[in-house]
Order: C-alpha cells, then sequence, then structure tokens
C-alpha cells in the first residue's frame, strides 16, 4: 500500500512547510507529511474561525505555528499561540483549536509503544 504521506520513511528528503497545503476557503485541510511507526507529522491549514471541538489523544503532540493564530485550549484554558510557538500537549489532556486567522499548523505526534 502506498503512502500519500509527503516525505518517505526510507529515505532522507525535504519538504516546504509553506507549499503543500492550498489556501483554504473554508473548513479544514490536512496534509500527512511523515507516517512512521510511532510517530506522524501532518499540516493543517485552517480557514479563519474554523474550529475542532474539545478531543483528546492518546498520542503526546508537539504543535507548531507556522503562519496565522489559534487560541488553543487545554482543559478549557484558552492559549493564543502564534507563528514560531511550539506547543506541547501530553497524551489524553482534553484540547480545542480554534483558527483566530487563516492559519497553518504543523502537528507531530508521538505515539506511546504498544505493550
Amino acid at each position: 500500500m502506498k503512502s500519500s504521506a509527503l516525505l518517505a520513511t526510507d529515505a532522507s528528503a525535504v519538504c516546504s512547510l509553506q507549499i503543500p497545503v492550498e489556501k483554504v476557503a473554508h473548513g479544514i485541510v490536512s496534509q500527512a507529511l511523515l507516517t512512521a511507526p510511532g510517530l506522524r507529522a501532518t499540516l493543517f491549514k485552517f480557514a479563519a474561525g474554523q474550529e475542532l471541538s474539545e478531543h483528546t489523544s492518546s498520542a503526546r503532540v508537539l504543535v507548531q505555528v507556522i503562519a496565522g493564530r489559534c487560541e488553543f485550549s487545554v482543559d478549557g484554558k484558552p492559549n493564543v499561540l502564534v507563528p514560531g510557538q511550539l506547543f506541547h500537549l501530553p497524551p489524553k489532556a482534553p484540547h480545542a483549536v480554534k483558527a483566530l486567522d487563516e492559519m497553518t499548523l504543523l502537528v507531530i505526534q508521538a505515539m506511546p509503544p504498544k505493550d
């Protein structure tokens, strides 16, 4: 099965964080950058005002704002994130995201080892 991720797991490569996802007028668009056992990197592009309702993840998550601003709430406490910031989210933390502007996020998920 061929992966739709931009980067292959078996070769060194570079991809742009500015180009892979086209401008989005409405909604949220995602592009897998790398998918490997225990690791996933995804680029998300949000139209201004778009939201992801509160949810949890079993993965440890790093979120980097590439462009725009967002309100990233954890346990109901809002944090405004801007380009250049890196946000750490521990596993199972309830969180939600709202795009304050058109926004691009790099999300890296590190999954716990399977027992």
